[in-house]
């Protein structure tokens, strides 16, 4: 809903898309500093004794887990970490209990408290983000106000994490092919994904059942309980974004300064998500094809509509007859497209897509079976570094309901492809990746409420494929205690990409607690 890239979906010939969140490709192509630890604190282990103020306001039934006293360790060179016992259902919070992974950077000034942080996904991991690469998202005053947070959402991988493939059975499932438009090929892919959802529900086990967002946002409270701070200081990117408006309509009266970038609208259906980012990412798509032919060497002739049509042909060519890349993989048209979406999170990786464009156009597919890897957080060494795909459709199939009889998904591809003539038939058959998931949806899509007093900031990027800019002045109005920001901009989300209008106005929100006038165009 992450800014990592696109992972490939292992489940259909679709890809089914969230918004993913804020590392994107300045992670994963670009160098990147890690965020200093910044003093010796990092190096000794710290029990966090609860503050008994928090305590006392703690929701009927769950004082022992906003009591627990945590360790945190001194862990990844830099950092300490930690384990945070919630329970798995909170319908039944003396029963079975799991654990959440957090990782934190003390802050290297004056602390002001903590500030949480949520990548995106659903699926990415908060943990890493800190570990790899807040240091080139956060400035130096929030670094010194804040001990920074990251931590792991429920099912996401090291805090009770959905299980379903081998490595090699997840190369396998992305490697099939299924023409959805037939009956027989529908069956085949429903069949796959019945089994597939099976091994997930056997290696996974009961926790399945409890990836929803709402059970996160009473982790999050959980979490900044335990971190003693009064209110919740958050910045969410992506899908965090929905994670935190969440957190806010189930406990206004915790939030503190909440940022929510890249937004995603709650009240929104499945289908309506799925209808906007194939119109977004169509356009995000426009926008590289102008940018490309701009610049000297561009593999795309004439103008911008046959340079799309150029995009259009390779794709069809690699879906009549897929290729085979350098490493010996077969790249179909599926894991294709999904290494042609992967750098539309980030315009600074648009050469990244102009250089494996102009392989495929030669023949070479190699370099966009890289970036479909990098999507699918899968090395060159064939390992897996996530479980993000999987976690992805955990979460989702119990947050949205989601339509599956096959008349309807069929003329949904339709509409998607008028909305997306590039990209839409790729986008079609969402559906059939919850059939037959074994919990059924536990939300229902609605606006969000909020009557806090604390203004949340919500930033929306003209120019984001993800989530389009639509989103956040949605969610804005539905928050009612909320300001919005807009950049105009290209990529997936704003705040640690943009520009100092933006970074300036949120550095001096999370820091001084000034919030930006409403409706302010970066």
């Amino acid at each position: 809903m992450t800014a990592r890239p696109l992972p490939a979906r292992p489940r259909t010939a679709a890809i089914g898309l969230r918004a993913f969140g804020a590392m994107v490709l300045a992670m994963v192509l670009g160098s990147c500093s890690l965020l200093n630890g910044g003093n010796d604190r990092n190096q000794e282990a710290a029990t966090a004794k609860a503050d008994p103020s928090i305590v006392a306001a703690a929701p009927d039934g769950l004082e022992e887990f906003y009591s627990q006293e945590v360790v945190w360790e001194p862990c990844e060179n830099e950092f300490q970490c930690a384990k945070i016992t919630v329970p798995m259902d909170y319908d039944n919070p003396g029963g079975e209990t799991i654990q959440i992974a957090a990782l934190r950077a003390s802050s290297t000034g004056k602390k002001n408290g903590s500030l949480l942080v949520n990548p995106g996904g659903p699926g990415a991991s908060g943990y890493d983000f800190v570990k790899d690469a807040a240091g080139t998202h956060l400035s130096q005053a929030v670094r010194e106000a804040y001990d920074v947070v990251g931590f792991d959402p429920r099912g996401v991988k090291r805090s009770a994490p959905v299980t379903c493939l081998t490595d090699a059975e997840r190369d396998a499932a992305r490697a099939k092919t299924y023409n959805l438009e037939t009956d027989a090929g529908l069956a085949t892919a429903l069949a796959d994904n019945k089994a597939i959802a099976a091994q997930c529900a056997e290696q996974t086990g009961s926790v399945l059942a409890h990836i929803d967002t709402e059970s996160s946002a009473k982790d999050l409270d959980i979490l900044r309980a335990v971190v003693n701070d009064a209110k919740l200081n958050y910045l969410g990117y992506s899908y965090g974004t929905f994670l935190g408006s969440t957190y806010a309509s189930l406990f206004p009266e915790n939030v503190g300064r909440m940022v929510l970038d890249g937004a995603l609208d709650p009240s929104i259906s499945n289908e309506e998500l799925t209808s906007g980012q194939a119109r977004a990412f169509e356009k995000a798509l426009r926008a590289y094809v102008a940018s490309c032919q701009g610049q000297d060497g561009c593999p795309l002739s004439g103008d911008v509509d046959s340079g799309m049509q150029q995009i259009r042909d390779l794709i069809a060519a690699v879906q009549q007859t897929p290729r085979t890349a350098k490493d010996g993989r077969v790249v179909n048209a599926t894991m294709f497209v999904s290494g042609l979406i992967t750098p539309l999170y980030n315009d600074q990786s648009w050469p990244a897509l102009t250089q494996a464009l102009e392989a495929a156009m030669t023949g070479d597919v190699s370099l966009v079976l890289r970036l479909a890897d990098l999507g699918a957080d899968r090395s060159s060494n064939g390992t897996y570094t996530s479980n993000s795909t999987f976690a992805f459709n955990a979460i989702n199939c119990l947050d949205y309901p989601m339509e599956s009889e096959t008349a309807a998904m069929r003329a949904e591809q339709q509409r998607l492809m008028q909305d997306s003539p590039t990209f839409g038939y790729f986008f079609a058959y969402g559906g059939t990746n919850c059939l037959d998931w074994p919990y059924e949806s536990v939300r229902t899509p609605a606006p969000v409420e909020y009557d806090g007093e604390s203004p949340i900031v919500v930033i929306g990027t003209t120019g984001d494929p993800a989530t389009p800019v639509e989103w956040a002045s949605s969610l804005r109005k539905q928050l009612s205690n909320a300001v919005l920001m807009t950049w105009e901009g290209e990529g997936h989300t704003a705040y640690g990409r943009s520009n100092s209008c933006i970074e300036d106005a949120v550095d001096a929100y999370l820091v001084s607690g000034q919030v930006p006038a409403d409706d302010t165009v970066c």
